[in-house]
């Protein structure tokens, strides 16, 4: 299952170069490159998102014993809005150059973003509710993880919100988001879990 999904993950990020065309006119061709900076600045935000949504993804099914039908599916549909998540950065980038229908666009994004999220969120309250996490990761293990989802919905959702109204302030949130969610956080790795060694 997560070389499938490593596979859909590397498919999407490489799809996401591909909204970048090069300038026609080569005769001003600095210019044309220049004027390209909503493709780049698309490119490269969408590009470390996914990346992010992989680490946190291997985080998350490296805890788990084994899958049922269930995780399948629900990880099936986690993999369709990160298909989707190519075509929600060429908007994006296409609403940058053409400075119209900002709004909307941030919307679609983030929303692209925010469903990933729902959906990491329930693929881990099935993983506990049925009991598939590896015994090794305890409670505090597990609590820790679980707020760290929640935490993504509220983050990205405010990001959502912000630029339904303020297109750039609700990509800036969601940039944010970026760098807290490549970070390993305390307990993700069971260790505050684990009893005290004998002396």
């Amino acid at each position: 299952m997560t070389a499938f999904s490593d596979g859909v993950f590397a498919i999407a990020v490489t799809l996401l170069v591909l909204e970048i065309q090069p300038p026609h006119d080569f005769g001003h061709l600095v210019r044309g490159l220049g004027a390209l900076w909503p493709s780049y600045l698309a490119y490269m935000l969408s590009f470390l998102l996914i990346g992010q949504v992989w680490v946190n993804h291997h985080v998350m099914f490296d805890r788990v014993r084994h899958v049922d039908r269930g995780v399948l599916v629900l990880n099936t549909l986690l993999l369709m809005v990160i298909a989707f998540l190519p075509f929600s950065t060429s908007l994006l980038a296409e609403a940058l150059r053409a400075e119209q229908g900002l709004r909307p666009s941030v919307v679609v994004y983030g929303g692209t973003l925010w469903t990933a999220a729902a959906l990491f969120n329930i693929i881990w309250a099935h993983l506990r509710r049925t009991e598939l996490l590896d015994p090794d990761l305890g409670p505090f293990g597990v609590r820790a993880i679980g707020r760290r989802f929640a935490l993504a919905l509220v983050w990205i959702g405010s990001g959502v919100l912000v630029g339904a109204f303020v297109p750039i302030a609700g990509v800036v949130i969601i940039a944010a988001f970026l760098p807290a969610y490549y970070l390993p956080i305390r307990g993700e790795y069971g260790e505050d879990d684990r009893p005290p060694a004998d002396n």
